[in-house]
């Protein structure tokens, strides 16, 4: 029996990460994922918005089964970027991690992810958020207002959502363990991420100008060790943004 066998549907909801943060750390939410066809409120990273019409996207958010030290929670959006990344390779979509928590389909956008947490101590309940563009909307009008423009699993080939979200989650079960090791997810992600090596265009919030930086590796805490015009930098989750299209 898979640790993530619990799967709720419904067709619209404000976002699925509100729904599974009202009950985290409650024993309904161990293992829980919550799925749902449209997102009124989808949310990324730094109050942004994440948009996908009825129909096109695979909207997701799977709580993890067991509290984790509140410590280790940085690695969460790694592994589940490891667990999308490699399902999507089972379907021969072949794509590159971006950090912090971005799927790459060549240069474009396919998914992101979104994690949210309860704090407990030393411990953690935490779940995942996803969202993966799946099917390209009939309508360009649907997506005109993305920038810059999202790529879709569709481009390559058609790919039923509910056999993705059981590849997703036998994935996520079948590496569960990786968790109480975070250099090891750390060490994974790298590789699908193309790190050292991947170049980055970055800009530090509250600075206007962004800059071109090349990666070295993560930090001990999900930081971006980079390298700008020969000097070591390390770059925290909460300090930049990546920054994409011309």
């Amino acid at each position: 029996m898979s640790r993530f066998s619990q799967i709720r549907r419904v067709e619209t909801t404000g976002s699925t990460n509100d729904d599974v943060a009202k009950i985290l750390g409650e024993d309904a939410s161990r293992g829980l994922t919550f799925v749902a066809d449209y997102q009124t409120h989808g949310a990324g990273r730094k109050g942004r918005s994440w948009i996908a019409p009825p129909g096109s996207a695979l909207l997701f958010t799977t709580a993890l089964p067991d509290p984790i030290p509140s410590a280790q929670l940085w690695i969460v959006p790694f592994w589940i970027g490891l667990a999308v990344h490699e399902a999507l390779a089972q379907f021969g979509v072949t794509t590159q991690l971006q950090w912090p928590n971005d799927v790459l389909f060549g240069s474009s956008k396919v998914a992101g992810i979104l994690c949210v947490s309860r704090v407990a101590g030393d411990d953690a309940w935490a779940a995942c958020g996803v969202g993966i563009n799946v099917k390209r909307p009939e309508n360009s009008d649907d997506i005109a207002g993305i920038e810059p423009p999202p790529a879709f699993i569709s481009d390559v080939r058609g790919v039923d959502r509910d056999e993705l979200l059981q590849a997703i989650l036998r994935q996520a079960d079948a590496s569960y363990g990786d968790l109480a090791s975070p250099p090891k997810i750390a060490s994974a992600w790298e590789s699908a991420a193309g790190i050292p090596g991947a170049r980055y265009r970055l800009r530090l919030d509250g600075a206007q100008a962004s800059f071109e930086a090349t990666a070295l590796a993560l930090g001990k805490a999900g930081e971006l060790v980079v390298d700008v015009a020969g000097s070591q930098r390390v770059i925290a989750m909460a300090d930049a943004r990546v920054m994409r299209g011309a």
